[in-house]
């Protein structure tokens, strides 16, 4: 039996999109090794979005040829797109095949195993205007399935290559994502999370059909308990979203929203689409409309200009907004972008100082979040029994606003929905006591002990 190794550097979609790849070499008969094994084929899906990404990726790609000099190596992901003279320059890289045409890489595989003759598939991404249908029926070792809804950005911030690797915003067929909801609700899966590029952007291609419509039309596939929206712009959030998140019983009370800075003029040299004071508002409504809601963010620090002031300004908001959780981010430069090419880029020093300032911030705030669901009775999905976690009799999971419990259980219950009680908080998890089992689910209400 023909085996394959993967890598997948970078985002949840890559992660996906691999999935997806796997199911294609899986319908042709391979077996998957782990990457440090032997294999005959070695697929890298590579990231781009900084200029270590690009190093690191090589690095993976080399590994890959020694490992085993006569396997197949090819590459895709977004480094591949952007960059593929660049991958085929290196020795024994066979295929580079970038975001697009997925579909026919075991062809592609074939002919090179057959002739051995080096191929670059790589199209211009910009000319695509289709969504590229790639299936997953069951996300091994995982209790929630990812559903990829979305593909490319129209956005074009200034310090951002993704539009370049991934294409324009292009959306998969509302029926298609209602089929593959369904299958994979009858394997098991109870929460779906719907994940994409530029995920809110869902149905800016499509003919009266957005993402309030997807998500009521999720509402109604009977058995699917939670529908979680991996990331979401704050401009793309709607009053009709924000109605299906007042509506909805199975909506997850987290939404992630990138800021990116705290700051309007930084705001502006990035090319977002909104003021801070606009973004808080968004925030409001959300909060209005779903209680107790875990606001997350992703924050870049020492954006090219930005003063002492500026950042100041940008922790003082942040501070303000509450968020359950920072992904805090030191900015890198992206050859190609604007920002790249942009006068007064700040020392890295300076930049290293600021970001474990919002670190601390985060950790603030991620700690106060938790601190006010103590005594709550929330619905927990277990993910990790005590094997993975080290500490026998427990198991693990996440709340449907995203608070990692960990709570005495049989490894039975991996999977199932639990209700448990929050007994003690902290930054990183909580600490619960397992109070039901639900066999027939109502979707989460947070009840007071």
């Amino acid at each position: 039996m023909p085996n394959v190794a993967f890598y997948t550097l970078g985002c949840k979609v890559n992660f996906y999109d691999t999935e997806a790849i796997w199911q294609l070499f899986k319908n042709e008969g391979y077996e998957q090794v782990d990457f440090e094994q032997t294999a005959d084929v070695y697929l890298i899906n590579t990231c781009t979005v900084t200029n270590t990404g690009d190093k690191k990726s090589r690095q993976i790609i080399r590994r890959a040829v020694r490992r085993n000099p006569d396997a197949v190596i090819a590459v895709t992901g977004c480094y591949a797109q952007t960059s593929p003279a660049e991958i085929m320059a290196i020795p024994g890289v066979d295929l580079v095949i970038g975001t697009q045409d997925r579909e026919k890489l075991m062809s592609f595989i074939t002919d090179i195993q057959d002739d051995r003759k080096p191929v670059n598939a790589v199209r211009n991404i910009m000319k695509t205007r289709e969504f590229e249908e790639l299936d997953v029926p069951n996300f091994v070792g995982h209790t929630r399935a990812f559903l990829k809804i979305q593909e490319g950005c129209n956005n074009f911030c200034t310090f951002c290559i993704i539009p370049w690797s991934r294409g324009l915003s292009r959306s998969r067929k509302p029926e298609s994502v209602l089929e593959q909801a369904h299958q994979l609700v009858a394997s098991g899966y109870k929460e779906i999370v719907l994940t994409g590029i530029h995920t809110g952007g869902y149905g800016d291609d499509l003919e009266n059909y957005r993402l309030a419509n997807l998500l009521s039309d999720l509402d109604k596939v009977e058995g699917l308990e939670r529908i979680r929206i991996s990331s979401i712009e704050a401009s793309q959030i709607d009053e009709k979203v924000i109605a299906i998140l007042n509506s909805s019983p199975k909506m997850c009370r987290h939404l992630h929203i990138p800021l990116q800075a705290g700051d309007d003029e930084i705001l502006k040299r990035m090319r977002r689409k909104y003021t801070t004071s606009e973004f808080a508002e968004k925030i409001r409504l959300i909060q209005e409309a779903m209680p107790g809601v875990a606001i997350t963010t992703d924050v870049i620090v020492g954006f090219p200009g930005e003063t002492q002031e500026q950042f100041e300004n940008g922790f003082r908001f942040m501070e303000s907004m509450n968020f359950a959780e920072m992904h805090v981010f030191p900015y890198s430069k992206r050859t190609g972008t604007p920002a790249a090419r942009m006068e007064e880029q700040v020392d890295d020093e300076v930049k290293n100082e600021r970001v474990h300032q919002l670190i601390d911030l985060s950790e603030r705030m991620q700690a106060s979040y938790a601190r006010g669901w103590v005594g709550s009775i929330l619905d927990v999905i277990p993910e990790r029994d005590g094997k993975a976690l080290r500490a026998p009799g427990v198991i693990a999971g996440y709340t449907d606003n995203y608070i990692q419990v960990v709570f005495n259980g049989d490894p039975s219950l991996i999977g199932k929905l639990c209700r448990v009680r929050i007994t003690d908080s902290g930054v990183n998890e909580c600490q619960g006591e397992l109070f039901e089992v639900l066999d027939v689910v109502t979707p989460s209400v947070a009840m007071q002990a």
